[in-house]
């Protein structure tokens, strides 16, 4: 049997150099490299006669040289152009390629060839840059069904194709199946060997869908199983807390100074059924920025420490867990509970205080980091574990602050809008509860889209907020790839406002290269007013709020996806005056545009996020790797949500039949489980 972990470098073609290459991409082994599939796939096998060409399309076309290529003299120094005159029996076409002397003494004239790439036809005449080509017997290039790669960095499409080849010829008729025979025959799904080999290298379309399907019912049938496994385990081997029907979350929520939302008082019941039930709650809430999440998580924990036990809050950032510390301290000292913050920045001595107080029961609820995590960080009774932002926690980190105490409940909170069909798939192991209404009291962020050629016009209006004293965001794309850039850009543009824009404003920066302590203090003085205008990364798309920050402008809002340009708007509006979101965009394609007019027309993240995944699909959505998933390699949420809602019930009826897939037939499903989330679950199968 073929040794799939073997290393990428020893594949014919990779050796070393392209090894590092390849490592860019996450592939290590030769199972790594046969699992990279293509983004997508040319058509490259059909030709087409010339006259029949239109413009813009890209074609290929069987065609003879009629004379010896040219050299094209240019004004510039280091362009050379190549020009070639082919015909068929419909017309001619002239083919040009930039910089390419080898090509010179290749064509023959009265040979045929094969050449595939962009028409254009300007006063009727035809022509073509670049194109790929083959001799008219070969079908290297042409002639077939092509595969594009996603990100090749410095690979060229071609060396990634032959590298490709030459790992599959190593796995031919080699690779074992992965699906037990009973689903392969049920579904009628293409073999394993086979449909990986397709889905590269198909003959023809039917393949490729046939191979896709295989494959995409295998990765979300992984997925489905082991989330599922995660919360059964759960279920059936957990007793958690039974808390007290008698502490009443109405005493709290009459004492609020504003009423709740229809939407929060549907969710704070779901959490009350669950608290005083002796399952352990694992509950997602999702709202959208600004719904009052906070005040639904303050009110849980009243029951939980009313109940005696202790609650522990997570945030994601030191200055959300502060923000949190003067929340939760406001609405719930008058009841007697004692609130705690833990912090890295927080003094050794004072720290050593704090863990003796949560020993010893003297601290209701700590609000912390991840310094919670910590080992020494002992609770007397954890009752209620609340986690902010799970985007940022892993399963793990979530399960590790659970430990500390016994199954204790769980609320996972998130502003990150996921669509509903999603999140059920995302977050199998949790319950969902949605806060889809925003407080009465909210005004709409007014957005705009521009290009650069409005930057004066966007700058004079930043100055006008700021002479009615109010601040300003101005956020750049961070690109996780090169984050030095990043920090630089942030850099030159604070130069640029500090220098030439606004000199006699106090502009300051902060970007996700600086220490904590430096980012604290910088967000610190911007709550506080003595910074006008803060230029930063997406580092403040979680976090602080600001209720006199009035407008935030985006730098290339083009480079962000549109749940994250949500996200990052939300840093304004949380005070009574009008605010702004400006997004500066560069390029002028069709897709752009509606995104940027999605953002335009609506404040509805979920909205906002059914056509962020409709128009980027999942493997942006999230700007981040979700924490504790595997990545889909394949599947793409949106496209293929029959076939997920299909897979869930298949994995509903195989768990109910064999709950930890103990049966001879569904070892191969076992392997698939543990091998996906090796790290996530542990011993739930």
């Amino acid at each position: 049997m073929v040794d799939l972990k073997q290393d990428v470098k020893y594949v014919k073609g990779v050796g070393p150099n392209r090894a590092t290459l390849l490592n860019r991409l996450g592939i290590y082994s030769l199972g790594d490299l046969i699992t990279y599939f293509p983004r997508e796939h040319e058509d490259r096998s059909k030709p087409q006669k010339i006259t029949g060409l239109t413009d813009g399309q890209e074609a290929l076309i069987e065609a003879i040289p009629v004379a010896k290529m040219t050299e094209v003299a240019t004004h510039k120094r280091n362009m050379k152009i190549y020009k070639l005159v082919v015909r068929d029996e419909t017309g001619s076409c002239i083919i040009t390629w930039f910089n390419q002397s080898y090509l010179k003494n290749i064509f023959k004239v009265g040979e045929a060839y094969k050449f595939f790439g962009k028409v254009s036809i300007k006063s009727g005449r035809v022509e073509m840059n670049s194109p790929v080509f083959d001799k008219q017997e070969r079908n290297k290039n042409t002639g077939k069904i092509i595969p594009i790669y996603p990100l090749t960095y410095n690979l060229s499409q071609n060396t990634i194709r032959q590298i490709m080849e030459n790992g599959l010829k190593l796995t031919k008729d080699n690779l074992e199946e992965t699906l037990p025979e009973y689903l392969v025959q049920e579904y009628h799904l293409m073999p394993y060997n086979q449909a990986i080999h397709k889905i590269h290298f198909p003959d023809n379309f039917e393949e490729f869908n046939q191979a896709r399907k295989r494959l995409v019912f295998e990765e979300l049938l992984g997925v489905q199983i082991a989330l599922m496994s995660l919360k059964n385990s759960y279920e059936r081997d957990s007793t958690g807390i039974e808390f007290s029907k008698d502490v009443k979350m109405s005493d709290v929520i009459n004492s609020l100074p504003f009423q709740l939302t229809k939407a929060q008082l549907r969710v704070l019941e779901e959490i009350d059924g669950d608290m005083e039930n002796p399952k352990p709650m694992n509950r997602l809430l999702q709202g959208d920025v600004g719904s009052g999440k906070t005040v639904v998580a303050m009110i849980a924990a009243y029951k939980a420490v009313k109940c005696g036990y202790q609650v522990a809050i997570m945030a994601p950032t030191a200055i959300l867990a502060s923000q949190h510390l003067e929340s939760f301290k406001d609405l719930l000292e008058p009841f007697g509970i004692r609130c705690e913050l833990l912090i890295s920045s927080v003094t050794k001595k004072k720290k050593e205080e704090i863990l003796e107080k949560l020993q010893s029961g003297q601290i209701d609820i700590l609000i912390g980091t991840h310094a919670i995590l910590e080992d020494n960080v002992i609770f007397q009774n954890l009752g209620l574990v609340v986690t902010d932002e799970q985007h940022r926690f892993g399963v793990k980190q979530r399960s590790k602050v659970a430990s500390k105490g016994n199954n204790p409940d769980t609320l996972v909170m998130t502003a990150t809008p996921i669509p509903r069909t999603l999140a059920l798939i995302l977050y199998g192991d949790l319950d969902i509860s949605v806060i889809d209404e925003l407080p009465p009291n909210r005004k709409k962020i007014e957005t705009f889209a521009v290009t650069k050629n409005m930057t004066q016009r966007v700058n004079g209006f930043i100055k006008k907020q700021i002479e009615q004293g109010r601040q300003a965001y101005i956020v750049c794309p961070l690109v996780e790839d090169n984050e030095e850039i990043n920090a630089k850009s942030v850099l030159e543009l604070a130069q640029t406002y500090k220098e030439e824009i606004f000199p006699e404003y106090r502009v300051e920066y902060i970007h996700g290269k600086l220490k904590a302590k430096e980012k604290d203090a910088i967000m610190e003085d911007f709550k506080n007013g003595k910074i006008n205008i803060l230029i930063s990364t997406t580092v403040i798309e979680v976090g602080v709020n600001v209720p006199n920050a009035s407008i935030m402008v985006v730098e290339n809002a083009e480079r962000f996806g549109l749940a994250q340009l949500h996200q990052l708007r939300g840093r304004v509006g949380r005070g009574e005056y009008q605010s702004y979101c400006i997004l500066k965009y560069q390029g002028n394609n069709d897709v752009l545009r509606q995104r940027m007019q999605v953002m335009v027309d609506t404040n509805d993240g979920f909205i906002i996020s059914e056509k962020d995944l409709e128009l980027r699909g999942t493997g942006e959505f999230f700007g981040t790797k979700q924490h504790g998933l595997p990545e889909f390699k394949i599947a793409n949420l949106f496209e293929d949500m029959q076939s997920l809602k299909s897979v869930q019930s298949t994995a509903m009826k195989i768990l109910a039949k064999d709950p930890k897939l103990e049966e001879p037939q569904n070892e191969k499903l076992k392997k698939i489980v543990e091998e996906k989330f090796k790290e996530n679950i542990e011993n739930s199968l």
